[in-house]
């Protein structure tokens, strides 16, 4: 059943709160640069996210591991720059804030006031409880990310599903109750079962955003560069392409290709 869309003239923290009350479904795609970002607010998306992703996407990295503070702030301000509507929302990366509550406090501190972005996401339940009151209690706006935390894959050692097995299912919803009594105003849960995720939509006030868990949460977030098809080794079950530009764009090189070796680029009217 469709849900009467409000119109939000710029979303904030509190939109997606009275969001999820009035049962609208939020949208979050992932960016990382300024012309991308720009597309993704003019098309009407409610959150931007600055992921760690950016480490596999735009860098190749295997893992979401290598990227750093500084290089997390350059992707997070580019995207700041292109937004008129959306919220951003960007990773702190491996690194900046498992450490002690102060370095969280600080790398958090970098990415507000060097990006311009408007929240922070980390990874984590209980074990990063402290960090997460200490970057509230300076303001800044926190959301979580429960199920598969990319961060810890050496830890898990694969990317399967998490929280099948009942010990795994009642800490991340104690978790989830942990996260929103701290004060995050978001939560992101990664790649659970669908029935545990609807369940913890349920038992929070706060949004609950998927990937891969489901149609019972409050919203859904996937990686822009696979949902348009640009990626193409990457097939996991919650993956829907909505465009195929891998290969639209390798016919169009193709063709540029060709048209340059034959000398029909440029044409008479497109020189001067």
């Amino acid at each position: 059943m469709s849900v009467a869309k409000k119109e939000y003239k710029r979303i904030t923290v509190k939109s997606l709160v009275d969001m999820k009350a009035n049962g609208e479904k939020i949208s979050m795609l992932t960016a990382y640069d300024y012309t991308m970002a720009k597309i993704v607010d003019g098309a009407g998306i409610d959150i931007i996210l600055v992921g760690d992703s950016a480490s596999n996407v735009m860098a190749g990295h295997e893992t979401t591991l290598p990227i750093t503070l500084d290089q997390m702030i350059y992707h997070a301000s580019s995207v700041v720059r292109a937004i008129d509507r959306c919220l951003v929302v960007v990773d702190l990366p491996f690194g900046s804030y498992q450490s002690d509550p102060k370095e969280a406090l600080r790398s958090a501190i970098r990415i507000m006031k060097e990006s311009g972005g408007h929240a922070v996401k980390m990874e984590g339940g209980k074990e990063v409880k402290e960090s997460i009151k200490r970057i509230l209690n300076a303001g800044i706006p926190v959301m979580g990310h429960l199920g598969l935390t990319p961060q810890s894959i050496y830890k898990f050692g694969t990317y399967t599903v998490r929280a099948k097995e009942e010990q795994e299912a009642q800490q991340l919803k104690e978790d989830a109750l942990m996260l929103e009594k701290a004060g995050c105003f978001g939560i992101v849960l990664e790649k659970i079962p669908a029935k545990l995720a609807k369940e913890v939509a349920e038992s929070v006030n706060i949004p609950v955003i998927g990937i891969g868990a489901g149609k019972g949460v409050d919203g859904q977030v996937l990686v822009l560069h696979d949902m348009i098809g640009m990626t193409h080794e990457f097939n996991p079950r919650f993956l829907r392409r909505y465009m195929n530009l891998y290969e639209d764009m390798t016919t169009a090189i193709s063709q540029y290709v060709d048209d340059v070796k034959s000398v029909d680029f440029p044409n008479d009217s497109e020189q001067y």
